[in-house]
């Protein structure tokens, strides 16, 4: 029997190209016959009964905005099977058949939950730390790659100008995609991430007096958040070699800003994915990006896949620093 109505949500943190995906899931229903109705604040939104009708005008000129018209928020109260038997009856009310959910981890464990009380649900992986690893990319990383960088290279002028250290500290609480790669093309002198452990003298301290010993006197320390007091590190560095240290934590600004064209192109490739997928009668799939297509994949099976390994990548910038 074909979906004739549907709900799609924001969940977790925003990320740039949200927009984008939301415009393609209701522009793509509209061309198939599809009622969207845009819930607003996440998982809390569907509990509370927050939904609003959405037509081809109430997506226009969102393409590109960043953060998510729909709003956002996490919801604790998602967790409790009550309050998801209440988000049932909302959706009841409104008659919507299936949802789609745009957001990370936590949102698509929400989908689950929400699948499990009988709701089919499709899953579209929107995050700037790109930790969804059943997908190669998600929505937001790109833009969030290049805003960082766009500071971090800023920051190393300054650096250079006062021949001092640098420590910038991006986002990634348990994810070092964002400072792995902006610290190779950003020409880090070391890289910290939470996925690896690592020895202060031998990881930064010694760095930094090897590129001193080279004549080099500005260097760039990128330490992603969820490594730990940031801070700290930057005084104890000072501490240690006796070269001025100055800390910059992104923070944030991270999340905002209009998103680049891979973002844009990407959510509207999935957004399309998710009603297409939807039309075909399959349900409960993550839509991912795999040899640099749009698939889609059991959600379950999703959330048990993990991540690659960042060996390679961090020797890489190992060997690219000297």
């Amino acid at each position: 029997m074909k979906i004739k109505t549907i709900g799609v949500l924001t969940s977790g943190g925003d990320a740039p190209g949200m927009n984008a995906a939301i415009r393609a899931v209701v522009r793509t229903g509209i061309e198939d016959g599809i009622t969207t109705y845009g819930i607003s604040r996440g998982y809390e939104g569907l509990i509370n009964g927050e939904f609003e009708k959405l037509n081809a005008r109430s997506v226009s000129g969102i393409l590109q905005r960043g953060g998510t018209v729909l709003k956002t928020a996490r919801s604790d109260r998602f967790k409790e099977k009550e309050y998801r038997d209440r988000a049932m009856k909302m959706c009841s009310v409104f008659g919507i058949e299936a949802l789609v959910v745009i957001g990370g981890d936590g949102s698509f464990r929400g989908a689950l939950d929400f699948l499990r009380e009988g709701m089919k649900c499709i899953v579209i992986p929107a995050t700037i730390d790109n930790d969804i690893s059943c997908s190669e990319y998600c929505i937001g990383y790109d833009t969030a790659l290049n805003t960082a960088l766009s500071a971090i290279d800023k920051l190393r002028d300054t650096a250079y100008s006062h021949e001092r250290v640098t420590v910038i500290e991006v986002m990634g609480r348990h994810a070092g995609y964002i400072a792995i790669n902006d610290g190779i093309a950003g020409g880090a002198d070391a890289i910290v991430i939470p996925e690896m452990e690592y020895n202060f003298q031998h990881d930064i301290i010694k760095p930094i007096m090897e590129g001193r010993n080279r004549g080099k006197r500005d260097h760039c320390i990128v330490i992603a958040e969820g490594v730990g007091d940031t801070v700290n590190i930057a005084k104890e560095i000072e501490n240690t070699t006796g070269i001025r240290t100055v800390c910059t934590i992104l923070g944030y600004i991270q999340r905002g800003g209009s998103p680049m064209a891979r973002d844009r192109v990407v959510a509207s490739k999935m957004g399309f994915k998710a009603v297409e997928v939807l039309n075909e009668g399959r349900f409960n799939r993550a839509i991912c990006q795999r040899d640099n297509k749009i698939v889609d994949i059991d959600i379950e099976e999703a959330l048990k896949m993990e991540k690659a390994s960042f060996d390679y990548d961090m020797n890489l910038a190992r060997v690219l620093a000297m």
